[in-house]
């Protein structure tokens, strides 16, 4: 090592005499670990809760004259609705899809007494 070296790692350990608290570093050390557990929360844990709740509430207001689209791409109308299925219409053809696998309500069947 040359002298340039040695005063280079010198100069960042700490003055003769003096040591670290450790209780100090362990509390900043936990208090940093709870700062980036609290961002991931806000970040990335709490909109994919609000997500799924905003589709179990779209499932459960399925109902027959629904125009939806299913998780592989297929678009029909609800026929009939089960408690944990759902008939669907497409073109000629009718299928029975798990109430889950609806993704997205294109539109809302009119309801019949309202106005």
């Amino acid at each position: 090592m040359n002298n340039w070296t040695m005063q280079v790692w010198m100069a960042m350990a700490p003055p003769a005499g003096t040591s670290t608290n450790p209780t100090g570093d362990m509390l900043k050390m936990l208090g940093t670990m709870a700062f980036f557990m609290l961002v991931l929360y806000l970040l990335m844990i709490r909109p994919q809760q609000k997500k799924a709740r905003e589709h179990t509430q779209m499932v459960k207001s399925l109902r027959p004259g629904d125009k939806v689209v299913v998780g592989g791409g297929i678009m029909g109308v609800v026929v009939g609705v089960k408690e944990k299925s759902i008939s669907v219409r497409s073109a000629e053809s009718k299928l029975e899809v798990l109430r889950s696998a609806v993704t997205e309500i294109v539109e809302r069947a009119e309801a019949g007494g309202e106005s």
